[in-house]
């Protein structure tokens, strides 16, 4: 039987655009933040934020009401980025070289938000790149496999020490502001380690 008046029964087609819409809005401030505080750095205002994603400040903060909140959710996107891409490298069965991608990849995030993870410092919450590869252990064991069973990487290397090394110069980078030629310099230094004693 109709009903008289009001919405259709059910109501979920009225809702459906307003949280896709949500969805959009959301991932547009989180690239946007992403690019400002690369750029501007994480003092940056939430409103260049807002300005940069062409939305309006009253939609970032419904979003995130604090600073420290687009902070920490930035990172966040990051990370599930970077999930997604390490995936992507699964995926491909022809990529031998991903493993050192990934890598290079890590190094990269690290530089380019350092002033996104020594804000959060500030406010107490520290960032630390071996609990961030930690969450990507299953992709990166397969990585690694992958690698060993191509002669790419040595037969003795563990995921364990793998997430280790690499966390420590990734954080060691956050800490001390390397430059670009100094952290492609430490990537090498890494490489020709994980490398076979043949392949150095």
């Amino acid at each position: 039987m109709a009903r008289k008046g009001g919405p259709p029964a059910g109501g979920g087609a009225g809702e459906r655009p307003v949280r896709a819409d949500a969805r959009r809005n959301r991932a547009r401030i989180l690239d946007a933040a992403e690019a400002v505080f690369a750029e501007q750095g994480a003092s940056a205002s939430t409103e260049a934020v807002a300005a940069h994603a062409g939305v309006a400040i009253g939609t970032v903060f419904r979003h995130f009401p604090t600073k420290p909140e687009l902070l920490q959710a930035v990172v966040m996107h990051l990370l599930d980025r970077l999930i997604t891409e390490v995936d992507a490298m699964v995926g491909n069965q022809d990529a031998v070289t991903a493993l050192f991608e990934f890598c290079a990849r890590v190094m990269a995030i690290s530089a380019r938000n350092r002033a996104v993870f020594a804000r959060l410092a500030e406010t107490g919450v520290r960032v630390r790149v071996g609990d961030a590869l930690a969450r990507l252990r299953p992709g990166i064991d397969v990585l690694l496999e992958r690698a060993q069973k191509a002669g790419t990487v040595r037969d003795d290397l563990r995921p364990t020490e793998l997430i280790a090394l690499l966390a420590a110069i990734c954080q060691e980078a956050l800490t001390d502001e390397w430059s670009a030629s100094f952290r492609q310099r430490a990537l090498t230094l890494l490489f020709d380690g994980l490398r076979p004693a043949a392949k150095r």
